[in-house]
């Protein structure tokens, strides 16, 4: 059990990769608070896993809530070892078609939330003597892009920057900070995409022609890299990015 006696707050938790990430989290024996707007999905994800999970509705991009859920999770397990910082989506356009007030409002969850929730975490973990943070950002993070995701393309940069710029600052502290980079995963945000495109099928050969292994990924394989980046058994490591793409990255072919 890699996570025993761990205590972890993992952001994003409702669905995809978060909840998958909270199911393994739990099973290795680690005490989770489930995070996320959506309050039905968290009570009903923490119901199942039992008594080593609960949940804690916020909006990671109020200072407030924010500072009330690290609060929630040391008063009801008493510490915090691990904190993912998970919550986040996307949405259509070029910065010509992004209006300010959608770039506003996903740069507040996507990047403006990890800043939040670390900066509220980072005292209780340097306090009670070290900890580590696992950011979630994208193969899009660094060295490709994708068409038609300006501000989603230029948040999950943001993540890789600031997860390097922590993994610094706080070494010292005996805290470690990664991210992992994911490629195409099935969530309910493709969900609904499949449930508005005239062509479902079409989508779902697009999305899988993404990656040089014609699939893509499931939150479980994601959730199973966050695992190893939360662990002792990622000693060693700070300031990374496990990019867990198929390839995609790594692929010049890979179409539009």
């Amino acid at each position: 059990m890699r996570l025993k006696d761990k205590v972890a707050i993992i952001t994003g938790a409702a669905a995809g990769i978060g909840a998958a990430a909270a199911e393994i989290f739990v099973r290795e024996g680690a005490r989770v608070l489930l995070a996320d707007r959506n309050g039905e999905g968290i009570a009903a994800l923490a119901e199942k896993l039992g008594p080593n999970a609960a949940s804690f509705v916020v909006n990671v991009a109020d200072s407030a809530a924010v500072k009330a859920m690290i609060e929630d999770a040391t008063s009801r397990f008493g510490r915090l070892d691990i904190l993912v910082n998970n919550a986040g989506y996307g949405i259509p356009g070029s910065v010509l078609d992004t209006s300010e007030e959608d770039w506003d409002a996903l740069m507040g969850v996507n990047l403006k939330g990890v800043f939040l929730c670390s900066k509220h975490a980072l005292p209780v973990m340097i306090a009670q003597g070290g900890g580590v943070i696992v950011n979630t950002a994208s193969n899009v993070a660094t060295n490709i892009a994708i068409y038609d995701r300006a501000a989603y393309c230029a948040s999950k940069g943001g993540v890789a920057a600031l997860t390097k710029a922590m993994a610094l600052d706080h070494a010292d502290q005996n805290i470690r900070v990664n991210c992992v980079a994911p490629g195409v995963t099935w969530s309910t945000y493709f969900d609904k995409m499949v449930g508005t495109t005239p062509d479902p099928e079409a989508f779902k050969a697009k999305l899988q022609g993404r990656s040089p292994m014609h699939r893509w990924a499931q939150p479980a394989e994601i959730a199973q890299a966050i695992l190893w980046l939360a662990s002792d058994d990622a000693s060693f490591a700070t300031g990374s990015m496990l990019t867990v793409d198929g390839g995609m990255s790594s692929w010049c072919g890979a179409p539009r």
